[in-house]
């Protein structure tokens, strides 16, 4: 949940980039780094692999400007696709004030982002949270690879009653990485 620390008048949230395993989270928090001003962004953390794979979480934090006298910030955390890694993605998603989901388009990966959005429902149930409660943004990343799902069928599968924004993006080329941030930034605040 967000902080509000009065003595420093600052307000924290704290947004998830959750998916499956390659699905480009990494690659979105990387995109924004290397998009926004040096002055507004900390020191990108990632812990990964030797393959590149995120290991625990990736970390990036952002001073957005003043709200009401109040600066806000935000950090920016991803969570490992990876099967084995369920209780570290059940732990960085706790607390939080919202959530990018990034779903692999590719044809290939259709039940891996099912399972992963059963996986991040199951893991808000057991803090006592759920879609209702928490902001989400869907972005539909990898668009320029072939065979794809289409847009309509990741709708039917992931957000049937169209109840989130979506985005389609190629995060590797920044399409829609911006957007889909901008979009999440804005439900999280406009709950204060």
């Amino acid at each position: 949940m967000s902080t509000i620390n009065f003595a420093r008048k600052e307000i924290s949230f704290k947004i998830v980039y959750y998916g499956p395993a390659m699905s480009g989270k990494t690659t979105n928090l990387r995109y924004i780094y290397s998009s926004i001003p040096q002055k507004v962004k900390g020191e990108f953390t990632s812990i990964a692999t030797e393959t590149e794979r995120t290991l625990f979480f990736d970390f990036l934090p952002l001073e957005l400007g003043v709200i009401k006298g109040f600066t806000v910030r935000l950090s920016l955390y991803t969570v490992p696709g990876q099967n084995i890694y369920k209780l570290t993605r059940k732990s960085v998603l706790r607390a939080c004030d919202g959530i990018v989901f990034v779903a692999d388009s590719q044809l290939s990966k259709k039940e891996e982002n099912i399972m992963n959005f059963y996986d991040m429902v199951e893991n808000l149930n057991d803090f006592g949270e759920s879609l209702e409660s928490i902001p989400l943004v869907m972005q539909y990343n990898k668009r320029d690879l072939n065979p794809i799902i289409p847009i309509r069928e990741l709708q039917e599968a992931l957000n049937n009653e169209n109840q989130f924004e979506y985005y389609e993006a190629i995060a590797m080329l920044g399409l829609g990485v911006m957007e889909s941030m901008k979009a999440i930034t804005r439900l999280v605040i406009s709950r204060i």
